[in-house]
This record gives C-alpha cells, sequence and structure tokens, in this order.
C-alpha cells in the first residue's frame, strides 16, 4: 500500500469515537483523524468520510429516560447529528457537506447515481462529503444496519482507491483479543473466505451497532469493485502517523486483480432483492445470453411482492442462487401468469411484455 497513489479514499469512523462515554461527541480521537484527512488532502487525494455516531452522540440529551423505543433513537438521531457535524467542523480549516442516506437511495438506481453525481461535485469543488445513515427518518426496511458495509458502497459510489474503517481494534486477529491472550493479528488478507469470517466475533462496543463481521462484509465489497481495504484502530494516534508513511498499522485486505463493473457491483452488493423467482433444480440455462431468457414456463414459484423495476434473486428450489436481475414484471402479473391454465395465453403475454429479466442488468452470483 502507498497513500502517495491514492486519489481518493473513504474514511469511516464509528460510534465509539464519535461518543466514546455517550455524554455527547468529544474530539479526544477524532484531532487525529482530522489531521490525517487534512493531511490527505494537502497531498491532492480527495477524501469521503463516512461518520456513524448520531444517536450516540444525542443520547445524552435524553437521560431521564430509561427504555430506549424505536421513535426515541430516531429523536436521538436528530438531535446527535447536529452535533456531530458541529464537532467534525471545528476540526476542518476547510468546508464539510452533510449527505445523509438511507438504503432505499442507494438501492434504487436513479437515486445512487444522484448520490454519485452529489460526491463528485462536492469534490471537485473542494468540500469534504460527510456521509451517515439517515437514522432519524429511516425504517427497517430502508436501513443498512450499520456503517461499515455503508463505507464500502459509498467507496463504489465514490471510485475510491481506499477504503480506511477506524475500528476499536488493530484489525482482524486469529481470535477475539479481548478474550484470548494468544490472538494474533492478521497483516494481510488476499482472499475472504468462509475462514475469514469464522475468525470474526461480535461487536466489542456498546455503542456501536457493528462487530468485525460487519467490516469483513464491508471489505469483500469494497475489494470486489478494486478498492484496498483496511481494518485500523481509530483510537490509536500512531495509527494515521504510519498510513501516511505507506505502513500498515492493521490488517490490509487486497482487491481483487479484475474487479467488477460498476453497475453488476451495484447490482450484487447494493440492490435490495424485493422477492425471488424460483426455478426447478435442474435449470441450466445461462442468464446472460439474450436467447437463453428466463420465461414463465422455467419459473415454478414467485415469492415476495415486487414492482416492475425491482431486484429480484433467481434461484433454484433447492436454495442455489443465481443471479440478482432487475425484473420487467411486477410479482402481481407473473402470479396472474402462471396461473393461466393456457399456455399459449401466458406465451402470448410475455411475447408482448419482453423477458422476465433483462440480460443488461443481471449478476451472476456464485452459487452460495
Amino acid at each position: 500500500m502507498s497513500t502517495s497513489h491514492w486519489k481518493r479514499i473513504v474514511v469511516k469512523v464509528g460510534s465509539a469515537l464519535i461518543a466514546p462515554h455517550q455524554q455527547g461527541c468529544s474530539s479526544h480521537y477524532l484531532l487525529g483523524i482530522a489531521q490525517f484527512i487534512a493531511n490527505c488532502r494537502a497531498q491532492g487525494c480527495q477524501v469521503v468520510l463516512v461518520s456513524s455516531g448520531s444517536v450516540a452522540a444525542g443520547k445524552h440529551r435524553f437521560a431521564d429516560v430509561e427504555e430506549l423505543s424505536v421513535p426515541l433513537k430516531k429523536a436521538m438521531a436528530a438531535a446527535g447529528q447536529a452535533d456531530m457535524m458541529a464537532t467534525w467542523d471545528k476540526l476542518f480549516d476547510f468546508p464539510s457537506a452533510q449527505l445523509l442516506v438511507t438504503h432505499g437511495d442507494l438501492r434504487d438506481r436513479e437515486r445512487y447515481v444522484s448520490i454519485k453525481e452529489t460526491i463528485f461535485t462536492l469534490l471537485d469543488h473542494g468540500l469534504l462529503p460527510i456521509i451517515n445513515e439517515n437514522d432519524a427518518v429511516t425504517t427497517d426496511k430502508l436501513r443498512v444496519g450499520d456503517n461499515d458495509n455503508l463505507s464500502a458502497m459509498v467507496a463504489a459510489a465514490s471510485d475510491a482507491d481506499a477504503l480506511i474503517i477506524c475500528s476499536d481494534v488493530k484489525g482482524l486477529y486469529t481470535k477475539n483479543p479481548n478474550l484470548h491472550d494468544d490472538a494474533k493479528l492478521i497483516k494481510q488478507v488476499t482472499d475472504i473466505n468462509p475462514d475469514i469470517f469464522a475468525m470474526a466475533g461480535g461487536a466489542t462496543s456498546s455503542v456501536g451497532t457493528g462487530g468485525m463481521r460487519t467490516k469483513i462484509q464491508a471489505a469483500e465489497k469494497a475489494i470486489s469493485h478494486g478498492i484496498e481495504t483496511m481494518i485500523v484502530d481509530g483510537f490509536d494516534a500512531d495509527t494515521f502517523n504510519q498510513l501516511l508513511k505507506g505502513q500498515n498499522p492493521g490488517t490490509l485486505f487486497t482487491p481483487y486483480d479484475e474487479p467488477m463493473q460498476e453497475h453488476l457491483h451495484w447490482m450484487t452488493h447494493t440492490s435490495q432483492v424485493q422477492g425471488e423467482l424460483i426455478v426447478e433444480n435442474d435449470f441450466n440455462a445461462d442468464l446472460e445470453e439474450q436467447d437463453t431468457q428466463l420465461t414463465s414456463d422455467d419459473v415454478v414459484a414467485v415469492k415476495g411482492n415486487f414492482s416492475v423495476g425491482d431486484t429480484v434473486l433467481v434461484r433454484k428450489g433447492d436454495g442455489t442462487k443465481l443471479a440478482k436481475a432487475k425484473s420487467n414484471y411486477s410479482s402481481c402479473l407473473l402470479h396472474f401468469i402462471s396461473d393461466q391454465d393456457d399456455r399459449e395465453f401466458a406465451n402470448n403475454a410475455q411475447q408482448k411484455t419482453g423477458p422476465l429479466i433483462s440480460d443488461k442488468d443481471i449478476a451472476i452470483l456464485e452459487q452460495i
């Protein structure tokens, strides 16, 4: 790794760094991160900051409440977001801009492209984009759920060279270092496989929503887009000195040699499945070939409620995942066609409407 070759990076900062004592925002650990960001910008490297912490930052303003309901957490997020932005602004001598997003924004292709355009425009004008999930208004259906995965989606949307995830540990260990004295830090990961995921425990922080597993998930998303990814200790000021020197202070995940194309990466890692098209276990047609596109005769079941343009999962009855694709039909119409005893009617209906999925909007999945 070498910071001198980075043209654009995404830095992810978690709640434990923003509000370590749950008594509002603290600049204690953020100062070193802010200086690192300023140094990167001074070297000509553009930076996007993904900052969690709105709920943790606003929690102290609701100290008399015993039970944390969902509406209360949203109120905390609304109050804490303003404090969090104010804290970051105090640490920078350049302008920043706030972007609050939901998974609903990211999984909609048109809004996703709009987010990309906003990020690029801000960077082109010298502003630091500070991005967070819109916790004050989002619902469970529209949530990303953790800012580790959000940071990977933002890194892909930003066409970043590197993603730096600031954690409360140095990186990925062979075991949970808080429980095992013989745990060893893994300096480099070239292949994210089940063994790597098995090393990840739960969240070690009482403040954040993500643990090591979500960070590995984020790394998997990022490296498949060709983005170098690092998990580092955000509490250690020397971490950022090492990064500026081109050293590896944590765990480095090396990117794919052949990154996924942008629209396929979005379909695979960002778009959210709204339903399923289930085919026979012996189905073996090439879904990427236009002349062998999926037909209503191939589909044995339709699950979920989805509209035209939504992303659906194509899988076999035994659970084997074949592809994620944009549906050209609503679930209602597919149910109607499949219920017809007259196959000629069903075939005529499909000839008028076209294939069930488009060969231009499909991502073939590994069998997982």
